[in-house]
């Protein structure tokens, strides 16, 4: 028998997994910085292995075979944005982007969904029950701390502290006004 709890878990994932997708392609359209369209298309593609991933284990689970393990996920769920639907509705992400089209506020409302991101995947690895599970879970989570990691230095990056991805950008002594 599936576990509702579960399945109803995984299809709050799926829309959210939708939504930053969605939102991530948006932002790549309305920033101003090629790093950042870089950084929110990147994000964007990697959205979609997690759509294929939660979609294809909540089949999984919906017809009582369980888990399937994460590369197996991967590998046969839905490959492209094609099984997304087409109106995805309201997005709260891209409705908050399009007030305020700015690179730094793209960058923010990532972020923000990011840190979403991790707290929820972390909840559920904490009330994951099988090894399969975990593992899904934890793969996951990697990603989404990673988006974090990322969207932080883009962060530094666009309030000019100095350093992108660990590198100096700019020297504070030739700093104009």
């Amino acid at each position: 028998m599936p576990d509702n709890k579960i399945i109803e878990e995984l299809g709050l994932a799926y829309k959210t997994e939708v939504a930053g997708y969605f939102f991530y392609n948006t932002a790549a359209i309305m920033v101003g910085d090629d790093k950042g369209k870089n950084i929110f298309n990147h994000l964007a593609k990697e959205e979609l292995d997690h759509i294929r991933i939660i979609s294809r284990i909540a089949d999984s689970v919906k017809s009582g075979m369980g888990w399937v393990g994460y590369e197996e996920a991967l590998k046969e769920g839905v490959a492209t944005s094609k099984g997304l639907p087409i109106f995805h509705g309201e997005n709260e992400l891209v409705k908050r982007l399009e007030r305020d089209q700015t690179d730094t506020n793209a960058v923010n409302i990532a972020i923000e969904n990011e840190e979403g991101a991790v707290e929820f995947y972390t909840r559920l690895l904490k009330d994951a029950r099988t090894p399969v599970e975990k593992v899904v879970i934890t793969n996951l989570l990697e990603m989404e701390k990673g988006h974090l990691k990322i969207l932080r230095w883009e962060s530094e990056s666009l309030q000019k502290t100095g350093f992108w991805c660990g590198d100096m950008e700019y020297s504070v002594e030739k700093e104009q006004d």
